[in-house]
């Protein structure tokens, strides 16, 4: 094996990376599969893109609520053991929702429960999962290995919908929860089996837990370039990043789709984000890269942009495809850029902060993208949120690069 593609997988060297990325990486399958199904169920069940994107607010308001405590808790609790509980939790509502799909007794408002309450499970799960991984593989490989987290989500983004979109038009919608539920027993065995630490790493004395979270947010606001990333997130999370919202409705409505059609759409923005993945991990030992954190986030936008005028299939798999590969630049370049900038005790909180912005922002993002969408269609939240994120891209852009703060910084 080449020395380039022994440095594009070099987190795998680590034996409990191995294990959690191989779990993960099952799961994601399954996670993938519900995530098309549940979408073209509420479709089903109502008609209406504003309650699709309803259901999508509703699951992740706990993360704007409660990401700020789950990043505490990340930080003063045993993250593995803490991540059993969470992997354990979301089983048991896909099982849940499967259970109901199957016995035909499904209701709009079991959907917006199940998903409020894994919504609430995700908040605690998300920010602990993140600040993990580099207590599985160390900071000189924690890019590679959030680079091949990246290519495990967006392979799992290829072949779960792909499979959901063809299980439901020959089986019906349960089987995507069911094999979703039990896609969780590879995290939950992975766990189990990893050979960790289980201490907390924040060890200073007890202290309040709004008093813990003022420290990480003081922290951010003292550290330029990490203020400066997390501002552009917010944006792009609210107005950039709705495909769960708008791309069922752009196959149904724009393209003329069924669900198998839905899933190729989804299918090819996986491609695409493992693509760029791919081409990421040969060049992760470098560490983020501004312009290449810019230049994923102004592709996003145009390519998403180019897809709101497009009403070609063929020509929206390609634009999906390319809009996958900026995303998951952007998103990873965040992610690492935040870790590496981030001291060990305060790591949980600042990756708290990331997930209510990635994904606790999703309601408002939701909102915005389903109200345009029952107004003027998908392609009108395309291409309002690509405008959006474009001006702020350009704002960043003027505001001008800061400087990486060292991380053994004190408050």
């Amino acid at each position: 094996m080449s020395s380039g593609v022994l440095q594009a997988v070099v987190a795998l060297k680590h034996r409990n990376f191995r294990i959690f990325w191989t779990g993960q990486l099952i799961s994601l399958i399954g996670t993938w599969m519900q995530n098309l199904a549940q979408g073209w169920l509420v479709l089903t069940l109502t008609n209406s893109p504003f309650l699709l994107g309803l259901v999508t607010a509703v699951q992740f308001t706990p993360m704007l609520l409660f990401s700020l405590f789950a990043g505490v808790a990340a930080d003063r609790l045993p993250k593995r053991k803490l991540l059993l509980v969470t992997q354990s939790g979301s089983a048991l509502t896909a099982l849940t929702l499967g259970l109901l799909v199957l016995a035909g007794r499904i209701r709009y408002w079991h959907v917006l429960a199940l998903a409020a309450i894994l919504g609430t499970i995700n908040a605690f799960d998300s920010p602990t999962r993140q600040s993990f991984i580099i207590e599985l593989v160390g900071k000189r490989d924690l890019m590679n290995a959030i680079v091949l987290n990246s290519t495990a989500f967006n392979g799992a983004r290829i072949v779960g919908p792909a499979v959901a979109g063809f299980a439901i038009d020959h089986l019906g919608m349960a089987p995507c929860f069911l094999i979703n539920a039990a896609s969780f027993l590879a995290v939950i065995c992975g766990l189990l089996s990893l050979r960790v630490d289980d201490t907390s790493k924040d060890t200073e004395a007890e202290e309040m837990v709004f008093s813990k979270i003022k420290d990480g947010l003081i922290y951010i606001r003292q550290t330029p370039l990490i203020l400066r990333v997390l501002s552009l997130m917010v944006v792009m999370s609210i107005f950039a990043m709705n495909f769960n919202v708008l791309i069922p409705v752009l196959a149904r409505d724009t393209l003329g789709l069924q669900a198998k059609g839905y899933g190729y759409l989804m299918s090819a923005m996986g491609i695409g984000s493992i693509i760029g993945a791919i081409c990421l991990a040969f060049v992760s030992h470098l560490g983020p890269r501004w312009y290449i954190l810019m230049g994923g986030a102004v592709g996003l936008c145009l390519f998403q942009l180019l897809l709101a005028y497009n009403r070609s299939l063929f020509l929206a798999l390609i634009l999906l495809g390319l809009t996958g590969m900026s995303m998951i630049t952007f998103v990873t370049s965040v992610n690492t850029t935040l870790q590496l900038n981030s001291p060990d005790h305060l790591r949980g909180r600042v990756m708290s902060v990331y997930t209510l912005v990635f994904l606790g922002l999703s309601p408002l993002g939701s909102l915005f993208s389903g109200t345009v969408a029952d107004m003027g269609g998908a392609p009108a939240g395309l291409a309002a949120g690509a405008v959006i994120g474009l001006i702020s891209s350009a704002a960043v852009l003027i505001w001008g690069k800061p400087e990486a703060t060292p991380v053994n910084k004190k408050l």
